[in-house]
């Protein structure tokens, strides 16, 4: 074995454990000949030849043994010399005994077979996004995705779930998910995670192509939320994207669900429909209401579509809403777009009342709007917008 094969060796001993070999080979082709506890380990692989020549590998268990990690080097390597793979695809294997995988392709051309750094930055905090939400809707069907999660998402998040080797083929991001011990009876956490990310990226898909009179499930028990939406549309961001393919290898040691059987693919069709997706979503979640906001007046745009000698404007009004900062259009007219400037040019809180609701990518104000200027009144000393400056 050459140095650097030695290296790429040492790294997958190191993330792996006798334990979790030995439930590798007793899921395969492989028996159990000989066993010292918390010593050794031999195994015999079954195949049609003669008994006495049958392969055979020595696992070391005595992990606090200065020479434990170049032995236990040598048997991953000679499994993966048995198995005809690399040093990455037995790791995979392995893993895959007591782990679910979730791999992320990006499709898109690349002369190197590399991806810009800053899109790499965005598809794992897409990952990352997406994950949690899935842990959140797991945990809690009718969670709102904001504000305190579940104490088993966070654990979820630091525990069980992992970022693995890249595969090739354009350029696959690996996400492993770690079930636990096999002596857990029940379904554990983690798989529960991953079957709620795979029947909501199914339920996604099924949205996008049925298009925008589709009825919406309900979100909890299919798996959707704004936030899985929202890490979808970080994931196929680029333009130079082809598509999105999101695939499930579901551990060998457990029931294989009835969800994430096939490649999901998101193609820039389908990829186009995310945006209303998330908007449906969120009107569904946040119905129109009756709502005060005070905050400050972020811009002023003149909106030309009112009657000739209206003076009118869209403004922009960043307030806290349900313990969120949002971003809120919010139409006026006349008196109250004199407020409104002088809210903007002096930097002094802007109180308005309409009904709150998402609508074309953004929060907007409408119906009957009510302007209260009483601050703006007993802190400027006027009775009208003094429009003249600080």
């Amino acid at each position: 074995m050459s140095r650097t094969e030695f290296d790429t060796y040492r790294e997958v001993a190191s993330a792996l454990t006798p334990a979790a070999v030995s439930q590798f080979l007793a899921s395969r082709d492989w028996e159990l000949e000989l066993r010292q506890a918390k010593v050794r380990e031999v195994w015999r692989y079954r195949s049609d030849g003669p008994l006495l020549r049958a392969p055979r590998v020595m696992i070391p268990l005595a992990t606090e043994y200065v020479d434990f990690t170049p032995r236990f080097i040598d048997a991953l390597e000679s499994l993966a010399h048995i198995h005809d793979w690399d040093a990455g695809q037995l790791l995979e294997h392995v893993l895959a005994t007591r782990a679910d995988l979730f791999f992320v392709r990006l499709d898109q051309h690349m002369t190197d077979g590399t991806i810009p750094f800053r899109q790499a930055e965005r598809t794992l905090h897409g990952i990352h996004k997406m994950m949690k939400a899935s842990a959140t809707t797991a945990a809690d069907p009718n969670h709102p995705h904001k504000g305190r999660r579940p104490p088993a998402v966070g654990e979820f998040l630091d525990r069980a779930v992992r970022l693995g080797h890249t595969k090739q083929g354009s350029f696959v991001f690996t996400v492993v998910t770690r079930l636990g011990d096999a002596e857990e009876s029940t379904i554990t956490f983690p798989r529960r995670v991953m079957e709620t990310l795979a029947r909501g990226l199914e339920t996604t898909r099924l949205l996008a192509q049925a298009g925008r009179h589709q009825s919406l499930a309900s979100a909890g028990d299919s798996g959707l939320s704004v936030d899985l939406v929202e890490s979808l549309e970080d994931l196929s961001a680029p333009d130079h994207l082809n598509s999105l393919d999101l695939s499930f290898e579901w551990a060998a040691a457990e029931r294989k669900p009835d969800v994430g059987l096939a490649t999901i693919m998101f193609g820039r069709d389908l990829i186009g429909e995310f945006p209303h997706i998330r908007e449906r979503l969120i009107q569904r979640d946040e119905p129109a209401r009756r709502e005060t906001l005070v905050g400050l007046v972020k811009s002023l745009s003149r909106d030309d579509s009112m009657p000739s000698g209206d003076e009118a404007a869209v403004v922009t009004v960043v307030a806290e809403v349900d313990g969120k900062s949002l971003r809120v259009q919010v139409p006026l007219t006349g008196e109250n777009h004199g407020w409104a400037i002088m809210s903007y040019e002096r930097k002094i809180p802007f109180m308005v009342t309409g009904d709150l609701i998402y609508e074309r990518r953004a929060w907007r104000l409408k119906g009957d709007i009510v302007v209260d200027s009483s601050f703006l009144r007993h802190i400027s000393g006027y009775s009208a917008p003094d429009l003249g400056g600080a």
